[in-house]
C-alpha cells in the first residue's frame, strides 16, 4: 500500500509540474461549441445510460470493498495525467494518450465510464480541453468506446493464452486507437464531406489524427505495461482483492 501511495504521489507531481508549465492550450477533445447542438444533445443522451450504470457499479463495489478507493484513485490519476499530456496535431487540436487502459483492466469497462467522465469534466473546466456541451461526445469516445474495446481485446487475447505483457500492451493500445476512431466518426457524422459524404469525412479526420496517434497508442501500451508490472510486483494484495490475479491464474 505504501508503494501504491508513492506511485500516486509521483503521478500527482508530474501533473502539477505539467499544468504549471502550460502556455498554449490545444484541445484534442471536441472543443466547446464545435458540434451542432443536435449532435451535442444526442451524444449526451447516449452517454448518460453508461454513466448511470458506472455510478451504480462503482457504488456497489466500493460498498463491498472500501479498500479499493486508493486503486480507483490511482486509475483516475493515471488517466488524467496521460490524457492531459498532448502532442499538437492540427491547429486547435492535438493527439494524446487516454490512460483508460489501466483502470479498465482493473475494474472493467463499466466503472471506467465514470472515471473517464470525471477526468474529461476536470479537463474541460481546468485545462480548457473539450467543453461542457461536447462532454457527452468526448466521454462516449474515451470513457465508453475506449474501455469496451480495451476489455474486448484483453478478453480475446487471453483466450489464446498470449503472454500477459503483450495482452496488456495491445489492449491499452487498441483502446486508445478506438477512442480516436470514434472521435473521427463523431466529427464525420456532424460534418460530412460535401462530395464523399460520411465515409470521406471519416477518412479525412482519422488520417489527420492517425499520424500522431499511432505512435502515442504504442507508447500508452508500453506505459500501461510498466505500471501494471509495478502493481503486480508491489501491490499484489490489491490486485488480488480486485480479482485481477485470480483471473490471470485461472485463465
Amino acid at each position: 500500500m505504501r508503494s501504491l501511495k508513492k506511485l500516486v504521489l509521483i503521478g500527482a507531481g508530474v501533473l502539477y509540474f505539467w499544468v504549471g508549465s502550460i502556455s498554449d492550450v490545444y484541445a484534442m477533445h471536441i472543443m466547446e461549441g464545435f458540434l451542432p447542438m443536435k449532435w451535442a444533445i444526442i451524444w449526451w443522451m447516449l452517454m448518460l445510460p453508461f454513466l448511470a450504470a458506472g455510478i451504480h457499479s462503482a457504488r456497489k463495489k466500493v460498498a463491498v470493498q472500501p479498500e479499493i478507493k486508493t486503486m480507483l484513485g490511482l486509475s483516475s490519476a493515471f488517466a488524467f495525467v496521460l490524457s492531459a499530456l498532448k502532442l499538437p496535431s492540427v491547429t486547435g487540436s492535438s493527439s494524446h494518450a487516454t490512460g483508460i487502459g489501466l483502470g479498465t483492466l482493473l475494474f472493467g469497462p463499466v466503472i471506467m465510464s465514470v472515471v473517464g467522465f470525471i477526468v474529461l469534466l476536470f479537463q474541460a473546466l481546468l485545462l480548457a480541453h473539450g467543453g461542457i456541451s461536447t462532454l457527452g461526445a468526448n466521454a462516449f469516445s474515451m470513457a465508453v468506446v475506449g474501455p469496451f474495446v480495451t476489455y474486448g481485446v484483453y478478453c480475446l487475447l487471453k483466450r489464446f493464452r498470449v503472454n500477459l505483457k503483450f495482452v496488456i500492451f495491445f489492449a491499452a493500445a487498441f483502446g486508445n486507437l478506438a477512442t480516436y476512431a470514434m472521435t473521427s466518426f463523431q466529427l464525420a457524422i456532424a460534418f460530412p464531406d460535401p462530395t464523399s459524404g460520411l465515409g470521406g469525412a471519416f477518412i479525412k479526420f482519422i488520417s489527420v489524427f492517425g499520424v500522431t496517434q499511432i505512435p502515442l497508442a504504442l507508447s500508452e501500451g508500453i506505459i500501461t505495461v510498466v505500471v501494471m508490472n509495478f502493481l503486480l510486483k508491489y501491490n499484489a494484495s490489491e490486485l488480488q482483492m480486485l480479482n485481477f490475479l485470480r483471473k490471470e491464474t485461472s485463465s
